[in-house]
């Protein structure tokens, strides 16, 4: 046996011997929760999974958030149709990401179970009670996180969501940064199978020229002149 076999052998067993040592690469889904500090756009709050589920070994890639079918004045005053929406990578670049945390397969589940429905026919969302950050924090405590919905928090996203990192202590990681700078950081994150760029929802192609009818900070909402409101 000449010594380049013998070396090749031994190279051989040592990254077998490593391999075993260091076992598969856990499979987890990781969940990060979004903001977007405008007006101008719909929805505010969302969150994205991506990983890999423990018991089937799917690849998870997705975004979701909570929004109206369409812009109308009377949603200041009651509820109105509403949609999940598959935030785009367009839209989740000019984001930031607040913070992330590692979720059980039966925990997607959960979440799972409540995209579909808050995303079912005849869902309503509601300026006071069931807005974006609302459909954020259920989604929160279906991961697992200790959620307290402070009603002065309930329409401003960036603050609701970052309540969520003080009441969990140790289960949360920071991010604090925009998308280009968290994918940078952490390139396993970066959602790849979400659509480029849907338009987000119908609200992105009309709000630069409606009343400003929504749940961002600040939480002021700006007076909707007479707007007539089309037959349905």
């Amino acid at each position: 046996m000449t010594i380049g076999v013998r070396v090749r052998r031994m190279l051989a067993a040592m990254l077998l011997a490593f391999a075993w040592v260091a076992g598969p690469a856990a499979a987890e889904v990781r969940m990060t929760f979004w903001s977007r500090d405008t007006s101008n756009y719909f929805p505010h709050a969302f969150f994205t999974l991506k990983g890999t589920l423990e018991s089937t070994g799917q690849a998870v890639d997705e975004s979701y958030g909570f929004t109206l079918t369409d812009l109308n004045p009377i949603a200041l005053f009651t509820s109105v149709p509403a949609h999940i929406d598959l935030t785009n990578k367009k839209y989740i670049r000019g984001s930031d990401a607040q913070f992330r945390i590692t979720i059980s397969d039966a925990q997607y589940a959960a979440i799972k179970a409540q995209v579909a429905e808050w995303g079912a026919p005849g869902s309503k969302w509601n300026l006071n009670k069931r807005n974006c950050v609302f459909f954020v924090a259920e989604a929160a405590r279906r991961a697992g996180l200790v959620v307290v919905e402070d009603k002065k928090l309930m329409k401003k996203p960036k603050s609701f969501t970052r309540s969520l990192i003080a009441l969990n202590p140790g289960r949360v990681t920071v991010l604090d940064m925009d998308a280009p700078a968290y994918w940078a950081k952490y390139p396993e994150d970066e959602n790849m199978a979400v659509p480029a760029d849907n338009k987000a929802s119908v609200l992105e192609r009309r709000m630069a020229r409606r009343p400003k009818v929504e749940d961002a900070e600040p939480e002021t909402v700006v007076p909707v002149p007479p707007v007539a409101i089309p037959a349905t």
